[in-house]
């Protein structure tokens, strides 16, 4: 259960495939999730995707919820498994995770920063996670300053099928070290 936050509460449940599926593609295909790759996704495509995450054991999806609302995207994977298999040299303890906050006409300032902050403590809730991983585009410069506010650092490049990537890792030290560094900023 993630903590309240000063913009309210963020929780988790898991995503429905079928009942979540014109939601998220609303989301998804939305020019904001661009780095998502789904653009041109149709519902059917978008339905596919998710009942394969259900049913795969080593990837996993969620609805956030703030205030009780569905406002954004979670999905986490073991590396072993999916997503960078033979990209790195997984360790044991490592979570890949993926996240993607919903548009809105009404943003609340520091709301996505609440979020992957949520989302981090969601994965560091199991104790079997020792260290967290990404691979955002390179591009994607706002959620490399927003990995960087929780504690990730880039080990290097990578080129996936769909997109060259920074392969980014942090521990749960280093997520604590940069709480710590923002509660201290305040």
């Amino acid at each position: 259960m993630s903590p309240q936050t000063s913009l309210g509460s963020l929780t988790f449940r898991p995503l429905d495939p079928l009942s979540d599926a014109e939601l998220v593609h609303s989301w998804v295909t939305h020019p904001k999730a661009a780095f998502w790759l789904m653009g041109d996704a149709k519902l059917q495509d978008v339905e596919r995707e998710y009942m394969a995450i259900t049913a795969h054991p080593h990837h996993h999806a969620l609805i956030g919820l703030h205030e009780g609302e569905p406002a954004f995207l979670m999905e986490h994977y073991d590396p072993r498994h999916v997503e960078l298999v033979g990209l790195y040299e997984p360790l044991p303890g490592d979570v890949g995770m993926h996240f993607l906050v919903a548009p809105t006409e009404a943003p609340l300032h520091g709301f996505t920063r609440a979020v992957i902050t949520a989302v981090m403590e969601e994965l560091f809730a199991d104790p079997a996670t020792e260290r967290v991983v990404v691979e955002p585009d390179v591009a994607n410069t706002a959620v490399h300053a927003l990995n960087e506010a929780v504690g990730f650092e880039i080990a290097g490049r990578i080129a996936k099928p769909e997109k060259d990537a920074y392969l980014s890792f942090c521990t749960r030290e280093q997520f604590r070290t940069a709480l710590a560094r923002k509660a201290a900023a305040r």
